[in-house]
């Protein structure tokens, strides 16, 4: 029995069986067991790629559970740039989002998660490309800095460092900087700056991990020369848990639920292929680790831990892990006497964790409230108890950051549980809880983080943490847990969150994006949150002095943290067009408060705060639009519904079900949001209504799609299919293809000053192929490709007209762009009666 669970590899269990990410770690014998395996490896490998999703979980599960071996993730990017499946946050937002996804995914197939400060911009090209938008100086800084401090034996790159242009730019520049790096990362004179922080480091050796994929046929991959290839047998089965390594990798990239990554485990043989690009090749091409002492005797008095961790695996007790206990303190006494110190560092949180698991030691520091400001005192519950037959003493506890020690002097007999108030007062300079990368204003290709020590941390950087002094057979251990908020849930049982540091009053104003197309007065409705009790100031907002506003300000009083108040200013715009930035700021006690506090709650990722400027977009310019009734069915999450709205359009948001001929009558238009043919099933068999719609002289407006998984073939009511042509260059020249067409003339004259000022991209996924019934308006391309005619395709059906677009409406309305607002207006407006075409054939 003991040699079968030799080889269950159970660390990730604890993630599966939490549903919440904050809730603490409780391991059973086996995990414990893996666990005190993991100590005796002393070997790391580091996997490089450009995003979240990029990574190989079938691998990184395998090196980190199979082999034990310390493994990392860097991801040069957050994600940034990605699409949305579960919500609405894009760009920063969605990255927040897809960090956490990325951390989740760790905590399943044993990894650890870097990341570099490249911003994911969208969708690159090449790599030429990638590397003038990113600083390319600093993302190799990034890439050499997490080298040198993680430290990895061996490196592998998920992209093919000599094949730019037949990727991602992103993914081809992951590889290219990482074999830069190579030579390096053990250069004194290469970014001497850090190493006042860290020390030179060489890789022993660097691979790329290709497949058939890279070759682009299975046939070609068997032909080709494998004289440098490692190969892995990725295919192991772990009977104690009846789950193949595979279906770990599976269950790790379904955490990346944002992206619609959901992932059906594999059984049987499975191979990695790893080619050798620099080092010294193994001689075990089943080795990646092959002449690399991964063993204590790589460090300097190391051997003696060795041979006692090797004695503890060999005794442990799987009824009793405590057992273990007195030699498990002895090893952790040992490691602390030596001088070596990157894996001295690492090995310590190792084993101090096995032997809080190994005696049941539940420590924990819960907030009485979710929410602290600065400057202001928490109470906190400490629970303390052991749960094993060994003696252990609470000597003190040590607040964080305060550095307060607080004596106890505390028993901790066999399952007493031992409660403790604490009051912790918080520095009046305690950051606010924030992603860390947020901070700072950002260019589009990169975050700023002027603290070195922080970059490539992947989380949120908590401070507030209570360390417990245990001492276990005379040895004195601290257990260091960050603070937590903790309630019932009538449905869901224990609830977990973390204690956030918040402003004492937080702003939103409600719309992002203020439209005025005439000089009319609006009103901007602002929302005022309290985060502490008895708050009050006075509300103003700002803008230039082209711009009225109405009231100069507005006094508020909230009295219990929490409560939050809505206030309306009357804002008039100038007469001619501009566009301006309206902040929104709370004077209290002479202090100015100009946070907006977003939250990101979603159950499979740990709640977020996010603190931003709290600001909207002002544009006077000049839009026509109709009085037309919008009925917007929604795809995989977008806030074009809202852009609707403020053009003045009534828009009501539509349910599949709700698709019929009686509820239609009600619009004179129907808007699919982004994706939702790859996202909403139940449209496969609603194409006929939504046609009839039409026929009947209505406008259908269908956004983009991709290639893959759509619901039904007959998307158009003419032959349509959609390619992967787009438009990255979101300052590509257009060229109006139908320049007499009513789309560009009515109700708004469309020039080339309208495609100025677009971020992100133009379009996407414009269909490659589709019946003469269309009539193609755009083209445009990026630099050294040829013209794409996609990205607005116009066709009339019956009465009415049925209109695709791949022009990234989703990303450039809600950034304010004035003349997405103006062709979008056009588009609905189209109405003129034609009669069904004769002839399907296709362009």
């Amino acid at each position: 029995m003991q040699q079968l669970l030799l080889k269950i590899i159970l660390l990730f269990l604890i993630s599966l069986q939490a549903t919440f990410a904050q809730k603490p770690q409780k391991p059973n014998s086996v995990e414990i067991f893996n666990q005190i395996k993991k100590v005796n490896f002393l070997g790391s490998v580091l996997y490089i790629a450009a995003h979240p999703d990029d990574e190989n979980t079938r691998l990184i599960s395998y090196l980190s559970n199979e082999v034990n071996a310390r493994t990392g993730y860097l991801s040069l990017t957050r994600g940034d740039g990605g699409q949305n499946l579960i919500g609405p946050q894009l760009r920063e937002l969605l990255g927040v989002i897809r960090t956490q996804e990325l951390i989740e995914a760790r905590k399943i197939d044993g990894g650890e998660q870097f990341f570099s400060r490249a911003n994911d911009f969208g969708y690159s090209k090449t790599p030429e490309e990638t590397l003038t938008i990113w600083d390319k100086d600093k993302v190799l800084a990034d890439v050499i800095w997490t080298i040198r401090k993680f430290q990895p034996d061996v490196i592998i790159n998920r992209f093919d460092h000599r094949t730019p242009g037949t990727t991602h730019g992103h993914h081809t520049s992951s590889a290219m900087l990482s074999v830069e790096s190579f030579n390096l990362t053990n250069n004194p004179n290469s970014y001497p700056e850090q190493l006042k922080y860290v020390t030179t480091w060489q890789p022993k050796r660097q691979f790329f991990n290709t497949s058939w994929w890279f070759y682009g046929s299975q046939e070609k991959f068997e032909a080709a020369n494998k004289s440098k290839f490692s190969t892995l047998k990725t295919g192991v089965y772990y009977p104690g848990i009846g789950k193949s390594n595979q279906e770990i990798a599976a269950l790790s990239r379904s955490r990346h639920q944002s992206q619609g990554f959901g992932s059906t485990g594999s059984r049987g043989e499975d191979t990695e292929y790893l080619e050798l690009i620099n080092g010294d090749a193994p001689k075990d091409p089943a080795n990646i680790f092959e002449g690399i002492d991964t063993t204590w005797n790589r460090i300097k008095g190391g051997k003696p831990i060795g041979e006692l961790i090797n004695t503890i695996l060999t005794q442990y007790d799987f009824n009793n892990p405590s057992a273990s206990i007195p030699d498990l303190v002895k090893a952790y006494t040992m490691i602390q006497s030596l001088d070596e110190n990157h894996w001295k560092t690492l090995k310590s949180e190792e084993i101090k964790k096995i032997i809080a698991a190994c005696s049941g030691l539940y420590l924990e520091a819960v907030a009485q409230q979710q929410e602290a400001t600065q400057g202001s005192t928490i109470n906190l519950k400490l629970e303390a108890i052991n749960r094993a037959s060994i003696p252990m003493q609470l000597v003190s506890v040590t607040t964080l950051p305060d550095q307060k020690n607080t004596l106890q002097n505390i028993d901790l007999a066999n399952n007493k549980d031992q409660k403790i108030d604490l009051k912790i007062q918080l520095p009046a300079t305690i950051p606010y809880t924030q992603p860390y990368w947020l901070k700072e204003k950002a260019t589009v290709g990169m975050y700023t983080v002027s603290n070195q020590e922080n970059i490539g941390i992947p989380d949120i950087i908590r401070e507030v943490k209570v360390v417990f002094n245990v001492k276990i057979n005379n040895v004195e251990i601290p257990f260091e847990r960050t603070v937590v908020y903790k309630y019932n849930d009538d449905v869901k049982g224990e609830m977990y969150d973390f204690l956030d540091i918040v402003p004492e009053v937080t702003t939103t104003i409600l719309e992002k994006v203020l439209l005025f197309k005439d000089t009319e007065t609006k009103t901007v409705a602002v929302k005022i949150k309290a985060g502490k009790d008895g708050i009050s100031g006075n509300l103003q907002l700002e803008l230039p002095k082209s711009w009225l506003i109405s009231p100069k300000q507005i006094p508020f009083t909230l009295t219990k943290k929490g409560m939050e108040q809505t206030v309306y200013f009357e804002v008039t715009p100038p007469v001619n067009s501009e566009n301006a930035t309206l902040k929104s700021v709370a004077i209290v006690d002479g202090k100015r408060y100009d946070k907006d506090q977003t939250i990101i709650d979603y159950s499979h990722i740990t709640k977020q705060q996010v603190l931003a400027p709290s600001e909207a977009k002002c544009i006077r310019f000049d839009l026509k639009t109709t009085g037309d009734s919008i009925a917007y069915i929604m795809g995989a999450g977008d806030e074009v519904p809202n852009s609707l709205a403020q053009m003045g359009y009534k828009v009501t948001i539509l349910k599949p079900e709700e698709i019929t001929p009686t509820r239609l009558e009600d619009f004179d238009v129907v808007i699919t949001g982004i994706r939702a043919y790859n996202t909403i099933q139940a449209l496969a068999n609603k194409q006929s209504v939504l046609f009839d719609f039409v026929k009947e002289g209505k406008t259908m407006i269908v956004q983009y799609n991709t290639t893959g998984d759509v619901v039904t073939d007959s998307i158009a009511p003419y032959p349509l299919k959609i390619s992967y042509d787009r438009v990255t260059e979101e300052n590509a020249e257009v060229t109006f293809l139908a320049p007499n067409h009513p789309v560009l003339s009515t109700p708004n004259k469309i020039t080339s000053k309208d495609f100025e000022g677009w971020k992100q991209e133009q379009g996407l996924y414009y269909p490659s192929e589709y019946d003469k019934a269309f009539t193609p308006i755009l083209s445009s391309h990026d630099k050294g490709e040829s013209p794409k005619k996609g990205a607005l395709l116009v066709a009339p059906y019956g009465k009415g007209y049925y209109i695709y677009t791949g022009l990234s409406f989703f990303r450039e309305l809600p950034e304010g762009v004035p003349g997405a607002y103006r062709l979008l207006s056009n588009i609905i407006s189209l109405k003129q009666p034609v009669q069904i075409p004769n002839k399907n054939i296709k362009n």
